[in-house]
């Protein structure tokens, strides 16, 4: 008779004590400075973490004698709190109300270009950028950069509801804001001056869409010289096409190595550089390594826009070259983009899942190596959080642990079950309800 399996106990961490230890866990070596102990295949240490009042005080090699109370993990993996550097809040959960024709990308600037002037009030905003914020913060999401629609009476109307979020979420998430605008919109001062002054006056990031028009170098040395003299970081959404004779991204290397650019640059999508030549592609990359450009891959958005026909099976993954620009040097990450609205009708900002599936996508494994730094320390550093990405001491307690032992298991399965530790104590993971925005979705349909 077959033996049944023994339960495994559960981890109450819902109110733990002001000291203990959480013995036994595994975590990816690269998040922990100064790992003691050896990596195992998949570059995991194994150690323990020792928590007071809710921060990190000490970490130790796996089973390190202690008298304080200990919370046996055995060997579950742990990852510190996730850093979301690509998100679109305030375009978020319309899906219901705004549904792409066609799953093109087209058919998405069309969709939600109607849907915000028919719909985007100060109050539909808010309460679907809160939504969002409650969905990643479940997920275990600790910082999240969002790009702001600035055009036309919508920087009036998001700006504000960002600074108001911003402050409302201060304690459980940190929130950036990016202007989004296309290029040529920026030398046009009835654009530019209103969405410059909000994002100088939030301290937030400038950004633009980029793309192969005639103003594109006129637009990106207004740009850059905005910045400099206010003292802004860049972010731009790059080359969303598979189009390889965009390359905007080379346009933006070359403007920043000209003008010694000191501020950081995040570079969002750059899908049309995996279509270019390989003499182009190292052109472009030979440009960037000597800047202050990282690199943001979208995979589940660009997955679902890039090369779709209907009746017609995609060719490529829509993805950026990752592996030739960190191994130049260049600092790479992956984030969430949208979730349920025209440019992508999937998604609920879980980094796990699309960390899960970039893996998958962009084969970010065999080794897995650093990878894991792509959704913790490279955004992290990216936005200026140098507090976040690690697992360390000095840090706050804020984790996620895993049933899954390896990384193997982890990527194996979706991890719904994921136990979420603010300061150190479990949060309730629920995501908020759908039905919550039902009557939004009913209001002025487009």
């Amino acid at each position: 008779m077959p033996t049944a399996p023994i339960a495994e106990p559960a981890l109450d961490l819902s109110a733990p004590p002001a000291f203990f230890v959480l013995a036994d866990a595994r975590v990816p070596a690269c998040l922990v400075p100064d790992a003691h102990g050896p990596m195992d295949a998949e570059g995991l240490v194994a150690i323990d973490i020792v928590v007071t009042h809710g921060g990190i005080a000490e970490v130790r090699p796996a089973g390190t004698p202690d008298p304080m109370p200990r919370i046996e993990l055995g060997g579950r993996l742990a990852l510190p709190g996730l850093v979301d550097a690509h998100t679109h809040l305030d375009k978020g959960f319309i899906w219901p109300r705004a549904r792409n024709p066609d799953g093109t990308f087209a058919g998405a600037l069309r969709t939600a270009d109607a849907d915000r002037e028919a719909n985007w009030s100060s109050e539909d905003v808010r309460r679907r950028m809160d939504f969002g914020l409650r969905c990643a913060y479940a997920h275990g999401t600790v910082a999240i950069r969002t790009h702001l629609d600035s055009t036309g009476k919508q920087t009036a109307i998001s700006w504000p509801v960002f600074a108001q979020m911003r402050a409302q979420w201060a304690d459980r998430i940190a929130l950036q804001a990016v202007s989004l605008t296309a290029i040529d919109q920026v030398l046009n001062d009835t654009e530019f001056q209103p969405m410059l002054d909000a994002v100088a006056t939030t301290g937030s990031v400038l950004g633009t869409v980029t793309y192969m028009t005639p103003a594109l170098d006129a637009g990106l040395e207004r740009v850059f010289a905005a910045a400099e003299r206010l003292g802004l970081d860049l972010d731009f959404h790059v080359d969303e096409t598979g189009d390889p004779t965009a390359q905007s991204l080379r346009h933006i290397a070359e403007v920043a190595r000209q003008r010694r650019f000191e501020g950081r640059i995040l570079v969002g999508h750059c899908c049309s550089l995996a279509r270019q030549n390989e003499a182009e592609i190292d052109r472009t990359l030979d440009l960037m390594a000597g800047t202050r450009i990282s690199v943001v891959s979208l995979p589940m958005c660009n997955m679902y826009l890039q090369d779709r026909a209907a009746g017609r099976t995609p060719r490529w993954r829509g993805v950026t070259l990752l592996h030739e620009m960190r191994a130049r040097g260049i600092p790479v990450m992956v984030a969430n983009d949208n979730a349920r609205d025209p440019f992508h009708a999937y998604g609920d900002l879980d980094l796990v899942e699309t960390y899960r599936e970039a893996t998958r996508i962009l084969h970010l494994d065999h080794p897995v190596g650093d990878w894991p730094r792509t959704v913790t320390t490279a955004p992290a550093d990216v936005m200026g959080y140098n507090s976040l990405g690690l697992i360390a001491p000095g840090r706050r307690a804020d984790l996620l642990i895993f049933r899954a032992r390896s990384l193997n298991e982890f990527l194996s399965r979706p991890q719904a079950d994921r136990i979420v530790l603010r300061g150190g104590r479990a949060i309730d993971t629920t995501p908020p309800d759908y039905a919550e925005l039902d009557d939004l979705m009913e209001a002025r349909n487009v």
